[in-house]
This record gives structure tokens, sequence and C-alpha cells, in this order.
């Protein structure tokens, strides 16, 4: 019966350090992945702003394309000077109802 509960014994804690072999384990690959992902956002958050600043680049190609006269963007040059008359009036009704 003594020999029973040691040998019960020693399994439980032959289980228990292979449990705690596993953790460890688990635990290291989580710290892995975690600076993995931290990498990864910053990989995305520079791309995203690069990505930002091409869109810009490409936007303001366009707009001197079309003060340079290219036909192609000329209905661009137009919704672009009808948005910043928009913002001009826009402007001066708010100076307007500040009585300035």
């Amino acid at each position: 019966m003594l020999q029973d509960l040691e040998n019960n014994f020693s399994e439980l804690e032959k289980k228990i350090l292979n449990l705690q072999k596993n953790q460890q384990s688990l635990n290291e690959k989580l710290t892995d992945l975690n600076k993995e992902h931290e990498e990864l956002k910053k990989k995305y958050d520079e791309e995203r702003k690069k990505s930002q600043v091409l869109a810009e680049e490409q936007k303001n190609i366009k707009l001197y394309s079309a003060i340079s006269g290219n036909p192609e963007h000329n209905r661009l040059m137009k919704n672009h000077i009808n948005r910043l008359v928009k913002e001009v009036d826009f402007c001066i009704a708010q100076l307007q109802n500040s009585g300035l």
C-alpha cells in the first residue's frame, strides 16, 4: 500500500515537472511571438506611413499635371479649385457670423 502511494506520488511529480517544462516552453514561445508581433506592428506602421506619403505625392503630381495644362487632369483641377472656393466661402461665412 505504501509502495503504491510512493509510486503514485513519483508519477505525479514527473507529470508536474513535465507540465512545468511545457509551461516554461510555452511562456518562451509567447515571449518570442510578442516580440515578433511588435516588430511586425512597427513594420506595418512604417509601410502605412510610406503608403500615405506616396498617395499624397501621387495626388500632388496629378495636381501639378493639371496645372500645367494636361487635358487628362482638367477635371481634377476644376474639382480642386471648386473645393478651395468652397473652403474660402465657408471661412468668409464664419467671419461674417462672428462679427469681424
